[in-house]
């Protein structure tokens, strides 16, 4: 009787093991499942498309007899991207400055809406709403519609400019603090763009969230106890415990500014593109450069960032 319990309490574990093993592979199914649509997106709408666009960069691109032909050229489109076009070079050091100035803008607005909007007060879940609002509105044909009346779209609508105009002339204020005509020049520019900057502040808002909520409580009860300020809270706990968050935050920027409809550069290479087919090789080999240039600069920023900020900050958080 004891040896039939004994050998019938393996089987039983052999059964149950058997059941969650199918359970944990119905669950891994019904995953695939769900991402499925998502990975064949990403093939046909950006691997195929992105080692296409690498393909025409290199070649001569005709069409005639309904198809395309495609002869091989080397470097040439590069070489006449970088050299023989005027305006390339030059909308790239433009686009780069507008990158280089609108990022901490952003980033900066982003946090301190974040810090506001995580706080505890009665409708933050409207105003959460509220802030994330542009980026539905911008998503698809909304956008479309609500500018249709018009012919300026988010980027040139002048809201920012007569907002900027009424309120402040940054040039009287400049000259009264004697600082440069430089530094008035790019508070200015920040001061008429501030709607745009604000418009674009949506998901990085959200980032910021919800890494402030997955910050333990009782780092900031700890504070509390030994008589920390608000500030002291911000620059000890909550900016280091967001550093990974503030990492995918100017990723995430600098890529939404590279790839704007108002870049520059992108408007270059769409405008060669519509043009005709033969300008396919030149604009493919424009972006190419633009995606190296961008690429070396999101390595370094990200470089000086994990020197500067992450080592310190791992540090102090050891120490």
């Amino acid at each position: 009787m004891t040896e039939n319990m004994n050998t019938a309490a393996p089987k039983n574990a052999v059964k149950k093991h058997k059941k969650h093993k199918g359970i944990e592979s119905l669950k891994s199914t019904y995953g695939r499942l769900f991402v499925l649509h998502w990975e064949i997106g990403l093939i046909l709408f950006f691997v195929m498309p992105l080692f296409q666009s690498f393909y025409y960069a290199f070649c001569d691109v005709s069409f005639s007899g309904g198809e395309y032909h495609f002869q091989y050229a080397g470097l040439k489109n590069f070489n006449y991207a970088w050299n023989e076009n005027a305006n390339f070079s030059n909308n790239v050091s433009l686009s780069l400055t507008s990158i280089v100035g609108s990022l901490p803008v952003i980033v900066i607005i982003s946090l301190i809406l974040a810090l506001l909007l995580n706080q505890n007060f009665r409708g933050r879940l409207f105003f959460r709403g509220l802030y994330f609002l542009p980026v539905i509105i911008a998503s698809g044909v909304v956008i479309e519609l609500l500018f249709k009346t018009t012919t300026a779209d988010v980027s040139s609508s002048g809201v920012s400019d007569s907002f900027a105009a009424n309120m402040l002339q940054i040039d009287d204020i400049m000259a009264w603090l004697s600082l440069p005509t430089e530094i008035g020049a790019y508070f200015g520019g920040l001061l008429n763009d501030i709607f745009n900057l604000v418009w674009n502040c949506g998901i990085q808002i959200v980032l910021f969230i919800s890494g402030m909520q997955s910050i333990p409580d009782s780092l900031y009860e700890v504070s509390k106890v030994e008589g920390a300020t608000k500030w002291e809270e911000f620059w000890f706990i909550t900016l280091p415990m967001l550093a990974r968050t503030l990492i995918l935050v100017i990723i995430f920027t600098i890529v939404e500014l590279v790839t704007a409809k108002d870049n520059v550069v992108m408007s270059q290479a769409y405008t060669l593109m519509r043009g005709a087919a033969t300008s396919y090789g030149t604009a493919s080999a424009m972006l190419w450069i633009y995606f190296i240039i961008v690429g070396v600069f999101m390595a370094v920023l990200m470089g000086v960032f994990s020197q500067v900020c992450l080592k310190r900050w791992d540090t102090g958080g050891r120490s």
